[in-house]
């Protein structure tokens, strides 16, 4: 039995759609790292119970921190964006986090600038707060160890295409660091929005809104480029239409990062049918029922859609790339400054 609802929130289901083809389905998958990096935290002596935890986030981050906080007995400050909905903040309100949310804006950079200065500024105001640096802190990695071995266990296979929203880095390359250990065969296969930096599509834009939480416009220090064979990089339209066909084939309701990752484990799987394509819905849909999913008379059909393969950033064009990234370096905009690799200085960005 659970001791707290954290763990159950945290806890995901492998759920087989069809031959090859796995959903590794989180109710809220930062849960995963949140808990375990404060739990590590705790146990170094980094922190202490009654502390202050602090960092910023775009929403799911930020309650998946307060959830941790709320079970080990901390205390949460959130530098939020301008994104965080009615919904979310009630929810911070009421566990105790205490929310700070920048002023509404349509820059993306603009929010996440605002949000680095304001942490900066509560991290001078209070030294003896801890920064959590959920993109650039790598004990966000150590929550998906038990993870990867359910998906070794459950699965059984011994080649995965691993496939999923890129965002921190801390998720999919976590998963597949620890399935190496456990001596599965991985492909890793990251999936981006248009205009991200951190795999250099940041010179196309979506004509639409920009997939949440799968790409960004700063450097992130978590994501390990050298990790990916895959990138796929998938427009608002396309994933719009991997959500619908996944909840009317399949019944899963779940957000549109997964649209995404599921449209390219459909496509790995057709191109390497012996390997087992597992892709990660990293929360539910509720939060797109009237972006997405009340626009499903528009969604194309799956079928109808594939990628086109590119060699490099610069060949990449909506609606859908993909590009053999073979463990090529970081591009240049995606990497994060030496001076950066300090608690002080390191980028806090949205989650």
């Amino acid at each position: 039995m659970d001791e707290h609802i954290s763990q159950a929130i945290g806890r995901p289901d492998l759920i087989r759609l069809d031959d090859g083809l796995v959903c590794l389905r989180f109710e809220t998958m930062k849960v995963v790292s949140a808990l375990a990096a404060v739990r590590h935290l705790l146990d170094t002596g980094t922190v202490r119970r009654g502390d202050t935890l602090v960092d910023s986030s775009s929403g799911i981050y930020a309650y998946a921190l307060a959830l941790a906080c709320h079970r080990y007995g901390m205390r949460c400050h959130i530098v939020g964006s301008t994104t965080v909905d009615h919904t979310l903040r009630t929810q911070l309100d009421v566990l105790g986090a205490h929310l700070e949310q920048m002023p509404p804006s349509t820059d993306l950079k603009l929010d996440q600038s605002r949000r680095v200065a304001r942490v900066q500024e509560i991290l001078r105001e209070h030294p003896d707060y801890h920064w959590m640096r959920q993109y650039h802190d790598d004990v966000h990695y150590l929550g998906y160890e038990a993870v990867a071995e359910r998906i070794q266990e459950e699965t059984g296979a011994a080649a995965l295409s691993l496939v999923g929203g890129v965002g921190s880095g801390a998720s999919t390359g976590a998963l597949a660091h620890y399935l190496g250990k456990r001596s599965v065969d991985v492909r890793l296969v990251g999936v981006q929005p248009f205009g991200s930096v951190t795999f250099g599509s940041d010179h196309v834009s979506d004509p639409e809104i920009i997939i949440a939480g799968i790409g960004s416009s700063i450097p992130f220090g978590n994501v390990r480029h050298d990790l990916y064979d895959t990138v796929h990089w998938l427009a608002f339209d396309t994933a719009l239409a991997g959500s619908v066909d996944l909840l009317r084939r399949h019944a899963v309701f779940a957000g549109l990062s997964t649209g995404a990752a599921y449209l390219a484990a459909r496509w790995e799987r057709g191109a390497e049918p012996g390997r087992t394509a597992v892709f990660v819905a990293a929360d539910t849909g509720h939060r797109y029922v009237d972006t997405v999913f009340a626009r499903h008379a528009e969604a194309a059909r799956v079928e109808d859609l594939a990628p086109r393969p590119v060699r490099g950033t610069g060949e990449l064009a909506l609606p859908w790339s993909r590009m053999n990234w073979k463990g090529s370096p970081a591009p240049a905009a995606a990497v994060v400054r030496p001076a950066c690799a300090t608690p002080r200085c390191a980028s806090p960005s949205p989650g």
